[in-house]
């Protein structure tokens, strides 16, 4: 089996074993309380996320309310949340205003986004893994999506990686073209760096 092909098996197990999880609804309970305390005094205004797929964690519950605490906070200050669009073209992310009840339509992928929403650029971008390990490196779906837009978008955003403690993989190799997150959250907490 090459490389290409234990990924693809390792991707698969961990998806489905994510699926099947039989405290999941607790574990993103955990990691709801993690995400909002780890973004307690941050100084973004524009946040990226990802619409879950596949049993990911949901970002977008925490998200909104960071908005509205934010807001609440000072008014003066609005806060974004962009979600990502695809460029089919160069095969990157672009990122566009969500908010709850927004005009949404499915991508090529069949993953929702925004529709007719205005392009953000976020300085702090929360992204989904499938598997993450040591150097704060992930397995993502396989499109390299991610690591094209990290390596174009300037200035870079400050990376966070999301997933639920089972998704750990302690010998996760790092590939040439992967991007290194800057963060790793898990239900248990921070899990990169290691403190």
């Amino acid at each position: 089996m090459d490389r290409s092909e234990e990924k693809r098996a390792l991707r698969k197990g961990l998806i489905e074993q994510r699926l099947n999880m039989p405290d999941r609804l607790q574990r993103a309970d955990l990691l709801q309380r993690v995400m909002r305390i780890w973004l307690v005094g941050r100084p973004d205004t524009v946040i990226g996320a990802y619409w879950p797929i596949k049993g990911e964690f949901d970002p977008l519950p925490a998200l909104h309310r960071w908005k509205e605490d934010g807001e609440l906070l000072d008014q003066a200050q609005l806060r974004r949340i962009g979600l990502p669009v695809v460029d089919k073209l160069h095969r990157t992310l672009k990122f566009h205003a969500w908010f709850p009840g927004c005009p949404m339509e499915e991508d090529a992928y069949g993953i929702p986004k925004p529709k007719d929403t205005e392009v953000v650029v976020p300085t702090l971008l929360f992204v989904p893994c499938v598997g993450y390990g040591p150097g704060g490196y992930r397995l993502g779906y396989g499109g390299g999506f991610y690591d094209r837009t990290l390596a174009e978008l300037q200035p870079r955003p400050f990376t966070v990686g999301l997933g639920f403690t089972n998704g750990f993989l302690a010998d996760l190799e790092a590939e040439p073209h992967d991007v290194p997150l800057d963060t790793i959250l898990n239900d248990n907490g921070v899990v990169w760096p290691f403190s």
